[in-house]
């Protein structure tokens, strides 16, 4: 499917990126372009991969409507993973939240209809699920936005996928446990009843993929994770990080956090079908005909909401889906 295409990858140099063009390079693509506006951390990307012949590097941001437009020239598929999205920054800067990952998905949306671009696929959060945050609503904003593309051109597909926290990835807390505990720190948390859905990079960049080869335009493609208490999690990482209990300190609830994360709302879940073992996809409002008669067959979604709340892993699980992460040995 990617073999001699040319593929841009939009914050392309963040750890989704880098492990999404590892994994497209696999394919034998023409060109990947990775489309940031961080000159450093282009250059450290291009110094990782200097033997990968087939990628661009562009500096643009996708606010900006020129440089998006240059980027899609000549392009088969994009993977949109550019957004602003550290909750606390986007509570207290939400104008740029709004420009990086509203605006910035418009932008996209127009220049791959120009160029006629195959297939756009749009990385989204659980925390655009009923969201209370301005981050989560963003996301939510620019959902709305890639499925209603779907409707704007006949030859352009438009689909989403929807995450919860990856394992490592910036601003994870994972690495943020384990600098605490290696320096001696005591752990910080925001709340002991918190829960989060968790999956490894490498599942983020499989339901990237699996959703880029199968969507047919307009679905939301959700992954079936384990999800568990943060608390649990430090407790984990204390056993192999610390050589005594660590202290945890319990912080408060930031502005805009929920306590449990949702991937499939009460809402969605009528029109939610389990796609496969490890995937579902959630059908838009007002689906087409020939959108609803492709996924008539699949059984229907089995709960009435899917929350990090329910199903939470032991600690044996948690141990288990670390070292898929690679950090634990």
């Amino acid at each position: 499917m990617f073999k001699d295409k040319v593929i841009l990858i939009t914050g392309g140099t963040g750890s989704w990126g880098q492990q999404l063009t590892t994994a497209l390079l696999a394919h034998e693509p023409r060109e990947i372009r990775i489309l940031s506006r961080n000159e450093f951390a282009q250059v450290q990307m291009q110094r990782k991969f200097q033997h990968a012949k087939p990628l661009r590097f562009l500096i643009g941001d996708v606010r900006d409507a020129e440089a998006v437009d240059e980027a899609c020239k000549d392009v088969d598929y994009v993977f949109h993973l550019a957004a602003l999205k550290h909750v606390p920054i986007c509570e207290d800067q939400p104008m740029e939240a709004l420009k990086t990952n509203v605006i910035g998905t418009q932008n996209i949306i127009r220049s791959s209809i120009e160029h006629g671009v195959q297939k756009v696929i749009d990385v989204s959060t659980d925390k655009a699920v009923e969201p209370v945050n301005f981050y989560g609503m963003s996301k939510a904003l620019g959902e709305k936005l890639i499925l209603q593309a779907n409707k704007l051109s006949e030859t352009t597909r438009f689909a989403c996928v929807r995450g919860g926290n990856v394992l490592g990835s910036n601003g994870s807390v994972v690495p943020l446990f384990i600098s605490q505990l290696k320096a001696g720190q005591p752990i910080t948390i925001t709340s002991r009843e918190m829960t989060r859905f968790f999956l490894t990079l490498r599942n983020a960049i499989d339901l990237l993929i699996h959703a880029a080869t199968v969507a047919l335009g307009g679905e939301i493609f959700v992954m079936k994770m384990a999800s568990c208490k943060i608390v649990d999690l430090a407790a984990v990482l204390t056993k192999h990080y610390a050589s005594q209990a660590a202290e945890i300190v319990e912080t408060g609830i930031r502005p805009g956090e929920k306590l449990h994360e949702v991937l499939v709302s009460r809402h969605e879940a009528p029109t939610t079908v389990q796609f496969s073992e490890q995937y579902y996809v959630i059908l838009p409002p007002g689906a087409s005909q020939q959108l609803q008669e492709a996924y008539r067959s699949y059984p229907a979604f089995e709960y009435p909401i899917y929350e990090s709340s329910a199903n939470l892993m032991t600690e044996q699980g948690i141990e288990a889906l670390l070292k898929e992460g690679g950090f634990l040995t």
